[in-house]
């Protein structure tokens, strides 16, 4: 069995893969906790782990893991299946390493845009020589509702949801509106972008929301929810072969 922890802004989660690639369980915590792993330690027999965070957590945690399996913590150095052309390749996230390696392994040898949609809206481009090159961060969802409500004296804190209609008839739904919409022509004006230059591409949309996004991309996408964990998989898979 191999362990995968990917700690992200928001959320925590934890997954059960087994060698041959089968997602066996995934959890989602607020944090991690030592007693967490103890239990999953006490259900199954982990050969190899692997954690990648772009958030904070208590590094306890790597030292229980490492007490009873070998433990990879994802960074600059770790040897990777793809080619990392970034320019500044020490300020590059492991979530959208993970994520460009998940999305080459479904889609190997072509242009490849994986968007993320959760804490920020991250795009992510590998071509077809199987390379990183890079991409766009920008505020989530979350992000620009919360911002509107700090910046200003009066706009409220709204829940997302799904907009009704194109012209909002009062201040929730303008917000809500702008918001939300505005990701969505965000999202579809990159697309369209990136296919002029590129031409043919793969698109994948993954994070938090894409369930509340994917009916409303007007171009052919693939929903992977759980694309940065099968990345994660992947590069411990590479590793541990290597």
């Amino acid at each position: 069995m191999y362990l995968i922890i990917d700690i992200g802004n928001t959320l925590h989660k934890v997954a059960v893969f087994s060698e041959k690639g089968e997602l066996l369980e995934k959890h989602k915590y607020r944090q991690v906790t030592v007693a967490r792993l103890a239990q999953l330690f006490a259900q199954h027999h982990f050969s190899h782990a692997i954690l990648s965070s772009v958030g904070k957590y208590n590094t306890d945690i790597e030292i229980f893991i490492k007490k009873h399996c070998p433990l990879i913590v994802l960074s600059f150095g770790t040897p990777l299946p793809v080619s990392i052309k970034y320019l500044t390749p020490k300020s590059l996230g492991p979530d959208r390493v993970a994520n460009a390696v998940g999305a080459n392994k479904l889609y190997p040898n072509q242009n490849l845009l994986s968007i993320q949609s959760g804490s920020c809206l991250v795009c992510d481009f590998i071509n077809a020589q199987n390379e990183y090159l890079g991409g766009s961060i920008a505020p989530g969802i979350d992000m620009r509702f919360k911002a509107l409500r700090h910046y200003t004296r009066k706009l409220p804190l709204i829940q997302k949801n799904t907009p009704r209609q194109l012209v909002g008839a009062n201040t929730e739904e303008s917000i809500l509106n702008g918001v939300v919409n505005g990701i969505v022509f965000e999202i579809n004006g990159t697309i369209a972008a990136y296919s002029q230059q590129f031409g043919d591409l793969k698109v994948l949309l993954t994070g938090g929301d894409t369930d509340l996004l994917q009916k409303s991309i007007k171009f052919p996408i693939f929903a992977a929810p759980n694309i940065v964990l099968w990345g994660l998989f992947e590069i411990l898979r590479y590793n541990v072969e290597k």
